[in-house]
């Protein structure tokens, strides 16, 4: 436990770190990757080059200052950043690296007077304490992937044995062992890292995709959306090169399943499933498995789509529902185009809203699953709790260098 007088000169740091916390992010990663650029390697460039991973942290720094008198109060957001850390590869002596270029930054970009000595004194004791919580945390989960029947540590060897076209921007991928080896049960909603080189940045490129299918059966499934340029942000290294250059017996290098976003198998209640475009994956993933699995638990399943040429999954969803009584799906179509159909490709023209909501997606005591843009999942969830939904029973997902952000 830190002493009052570390806790304090932190905790007083807040303010500023919120007021310039982003441009000491930047600097922190500019220092690092110019050091220690193997770590490239393992950061996310696109979300580099986006300025996201440099707002996440600024986020996160400035959210451990203020709580630094209590920090068992960060511990659920904490986890989801360990599940994150150990699906991207990150380990115990990574800490030291970062810290020290942490360190560096704060009296490089604040100035000595502003943080003199005693100031980063108490910050590196902070930082040790975060960086022994998180790591504490990560050995577990790594512990637990390594040991478990199918599991494995590291990056393990599949290969592409199906590719499948599922709309104009998504395409799924079947995956399974290189080595013929077993797979592990994952939790539904959980995810996987997969690995490429990306030959104009000269690195290998790390990025989370959830699974899309049901756990136990002898493949692992990720449904990827091609990512395209919008205004500043690039097209998707990654996401692109899967789509042009991956192809069915082709090696591809994949993580074990991590995540916290999982549904509640313990728990007899409805379950509710809303989602947006390639938010759905983690949700089919629940989906498939409450219905294989003879769940009687009543389902509603809410998916929007911009029209009927990047919706994806379409049939698969139908099926599911026309051969299950106990689920009720319904399609939104922000903007039908003439070849959609209105009652068979979906059933509701607009955005999903609280009348959709009141009308679609209320059940006593149901568990709500939110998978979308965050823009998306802020809505459906202030929607939720206007209508007299408990926070407690409304679960998001969180996407790429967000990890710190809080239900």
């Amino acid at each position: 436990m830190l002493d009052a007088s570390t806790r304090q000169q932190v905790k007083a740091t807040a303010p500023i770190l919120k007021q310039h916390g982003v441009l000491l992010t930047s600097h922190f990663y500019q220092r690092m990757f110019q050091h220690n650029p193997e770590l490239k390697n393992i950061f996310n460039q696109g979300h580099q080059h986006a300025g996201q991973q440099q707002q996440a942290l600024a986020m996160a720094v400035a959210a451990y200052a203020e709580h630094i008198d209590a920090p068992e109060v960060l511990l659920p957001v904490l986890e989801r950043v360990a599940h994150k850390h150990t699906s991207l590869g990150i380990r115990a002596e990574h800490y030291p690296i970062v810290g020290k270029h942490l360190l560096a930054s704060i009296r490089e970009v604040l100035g000595e007077e502003a943080a003199p000595d005693s100031l980063l004194d108490a910050w590196g004791a902070a930082y040790q304490q975060l960086a022994e919580l998180l790591i504490n945390l990560e050995n577990s989960l790594y512990q637990r992937a390594a040991t478990q029947a199918g599991g494995w540590s590291g990056w393990r060897p599949f290969r592409v044995v199906n590719k499948q076209v599922e709309s104009a921007e998504i395409t799924s991928f079947y995956l399974q062992p290189a080595d013929g080896g077993a797979l592990p049960d994952f939790q539904p909603g959980q995810y996987v890292s997969v690995q490429r080189y990306i030959p104009e940045w000269g690195l290998c490129q790390p990025r989370q995709y959830s699974l899309s299918d049901a756990p136990g059966k002898g493949w692992l499934r990720i449904s990827v959306k091609r990512e395209e340029a919008q205004g500043d942000a690039p097209a998707g290294k990654v996401s692109g090169q899967l789509h042009a250059a991956l192809a069915e017996g082709d090696i591809l290098q994949v993580s074990p399943p991590f995540g916290d976003f999982v549904l509640h198998q313990d728990r007899a209640t409805p379950v509710v499933l809303i989602s947006a475009g390639v938010g759905q994956t983690p949700l089919l993933s629940m989906l498939r498995h409450l219905l294989e699995s003879g769940s009687q638990r009543p389902i509603r399943y809410l998916h929007a789509a911009r029209h009927g040429q990047v919706h994806a999954m379409k049939q698969e969803v139908g099926q599911l529902a026309a051969q299950h009584p106990v689920l009720a799906s319904t399609v939104f179509y922000e903007c039908p185009q003439d070849t959609d159909q209105l009652g068979q490709d979906y059933q509701r023209a607009g955005r999903i809203d609280a009348e959709a909501i009141r009308e679609h997606a209320l059940l006593a005591d149901a568990d709500y699953y939110l998978c979308g843009p965050q823009a998306f999942m802020q809505q459906q969830r202030s929607q939720l709790r206007a209508s007299g939904v408990a926070a407690t029973r409304i679960h998001m997902e969180v996407f790429g260098s967000n990890a710190m952000a809080s239900d």
